[in-house]
């Protein structure tokens, strides 16, 4: 199944949930702030995209993250910290099994095959 990964007061998360409603995709929403998101998915993002494109560091949550915790970041360490403070990622993820989108573009999933 289809999942979207956000935080509902996220305005792209709204924008890529109006997008499928409107074209009547299935889809599960995966509030990360009140669920989470498990490490093997982490991994499996960061192998699909890259572990520096999935931290938002222009986030609030980056700058609320104590330095010596940002410093020399590597997979390992950049999964952790979406682990204990999952609004550092961008968001939304479109995560098909298939193929996962960072962000939201209208072309980008239609393109996948989603409408």
């Amino acid at each position: 199944m289809t999942k979207l990964y956000g935080i509902r007061s996220c305005g792209s998360c709204q924008l890529a949930t109006r997008w499928l409603d409107e074209h009547e995709i299935n889809y599960e929403f995966i509030d990360v702030r009140r669920q989470g998101v498990d490490e093997a998915t982490i991994a499996r993002w960061q192998e699909k995209l890259g572990w520096e494109t999935l931290l938002n560091k222009r986030s609030i949550t980056w700058r609320k993250i104590p330095p010596f915790d940002r410093e020399d970041l590597n997979p390992d360490k950049a999964r952790e910290l979406i682990l204990n403070f999952p609004t550092v990622m961008k968001r939304p993820v479109l995560d098909t099994q298939k193929m996962v989108l960072l962000g939201f573009d209208k072309h980008a999933y239609a393109d996948v095959g989603l409408k």
